[in-house]
């Protein structure tokens, strides 16, 4: 997590934090444009399912974010879907993929 703002690296362990919570196959944490944090983990229901992003940002949106500044998912998978990033920030947006145990694997800048 060396190569993390300190912000960033606060990210990453919220996205812990949710995805060992309920031992979900990912977490995932975002900040907005006001600096608020949202943390979310994945969801899988009968008649509902989530990824971990797809729950943070919405949490962020229902809270009334504008922009989301910066996301993060704790995750095995070597890739995400980053749509929930594109559809809710109209800046271009940091997002980190991290190993479970919080390293980062892979970052990106979404909507450059």
């Amino acid at each position: 997590m060396s190569d993390l703002s300190e912000e960033d690296a606060k990210l990453v362990a919220l996205a812990k934090q949710a995805r060992a919570r309920i031992q979900a196959r990912e977490g995932a944490a975002v900040r907005d444009d006001t600096g608020r944090s949202y943390s979310g983990a994945t969801v899988e229901l009968p008649s509902t399912s989530l990824t971990a992003l797809q729950l943070a940002v919405a949490q962020a949106v229902a809270a009334g974010a504008r922009d989301i500044e910066a996301a993060v998912v704790v995750t095995n998978a070597t890739n995400i879907d980053d749509q929930p990033i594109t559809d809710s920030s109209s800046t271009p947006t940091p997002v980190h993929i991290c190993s479970v145990k919080g390293d980062v694997v892979a970052s990106t800048i979404v909507g450059s």
